[in-house]
């Protein structure tokens, strides 16, 4: 493929993409810090954020924006949810017409409760946007593992076009035009991700994580629906997909950070430890705000924010999932 490629940000899952990307096309990785840049290119190698792993050797880092963006055909965007708006701020200011604007990020936006896209549409109105989810653990990618993901976007051609860019024999990406319903599954599965990790730290067992996940998709797939996704989305990669490997992986950020709380931990201790962003403690405010605004009963969610503000310990927070009261499985309409 002869697209130019611009990854902005350089955290892992961004780091995996643009590593991913750079095999099969012309690919810049943009990093904030100058030390990251230097060791991705003299080193093929983010400590940081994906230890032990090699890189490409045909990905070429900066720390220059406007030179990471000034000629790029497409740019997929890797900051976290909450710094998704400035870094577009600052592009909007120097990129070319046309060039499509592909949302890595799995979050919802503070105070606005926008999805990545819809920020797009709003700054860089002309240039089409899209998203990439799914079950995409970054650590097991770059180390070669087989995983599968979705690219999203309205216009098929374009959305078909990207995905090419990935062709790999362990990496597979399909298309889907349901934007709405892949960026919320992606956002949605996160908050379910805390209740799951909140589980396994009671040591609560299987059958207990199990219910908590598929109770937690019937959550996500009746508010995503609402607000305009597709029930079939919700049962794909960027629903149920990314929901199993975000509940269930060692390397899933989301449940981690509920597992620490479910031992005892204070959220601002486990939060700080960390490198990377868990974006469900950021979104799910704005989550319980949607469903609110949509009529949309998401009691587990519901009490997964209770935990964050502080309403509510842990313990009783899964007491309350657990003792929802139970109905038909799943409601018509």
């Amino acid at each position: 493929m002869s697209l130019r490629v611009t990854v902005l940000g350089a955290g892992s899952w961004g780091t995996t993409v643009a590593s991913l990307l750079s095999r099969n096309t012309p690919t810049l990785l943009w990093a904030r810090d100058p030390q990251v840049v230097t060791e991705i290119n003299d080193n093929r190698s983010n400590e940081r954020y994906l230890p032990d792993a090699r890189l490409s050797q045909k990905l070429n880092a900066t720390a220059d924006l406007e030179y990471a963006i000034r000629e790029a055909d497409v740019i997929f965007v890797a900051t976290p949810a909450q710094t998704f708006r400035a870094v577009l701020t600052e592009v909007a200011r120097q990129i070319r017409p046309w060039v499509p604007i592909i949302s890595l990020a799995k979050g919802l936006e503070l105070g606005t409760m926008m999805r990545m896209t819809q920020i797009v549409d709003e700054l860089l109105p002309g240039h089409p946007p899209g998203v990439l989810t799914g079950p995409n653990l970054a650590s097991e990618i770059i180390s070669g593992h087989a995983a599968a993901s979705v690219i999203a976007m309205e216009d098929d051609t374009i959305c078909r076009t990207l995905r090419r860019l990935f062709g790999s024999t362990v990496f597979r990406v399909y298309t889907n035009n349901d934007l709405v319903g892949c960026e919320l599954g992606g956002a949605l599965k996160n908050v379910i991700a805390i209740a799951a990790g909140m589980s396994d730290g009671f040591n609560a067992g299987d059958n207990t994580r199990a219910a908590i996940i598929t109770r937690g998709l019937a959550e996500l797939t009746r508010l995503g629906i609402t607000m305009g996704g597709r029930a079939e989305t919700f049962a794909g990669l960027a629903g149920m997909g990314d929901l199993v490997a975000t509940c269930t992986s060692k390397y899933s950020r989301n449940r981690y950070v509920g597992e620490q709380l479910g031992r005892g931990r204070a959220l601002d201790e486990v939060i700080r430890e960390m490198h990377h962003v868990a974006e469900g403690v950021k979104s799910v405010s704005s989550v319980v705000a949607l469903a609110e605004q949509h009529g949309v009963e998401v009691p587990i969610m519901l009490e997964v924010n209770n935990v964050v503000q502080e309403l509510a310990s842990p313990k009783q927070a899964l007491r309350a999932v657990l003792r929802i009261e139970s109905g038909a499985e799943w409601e018509p309409g």
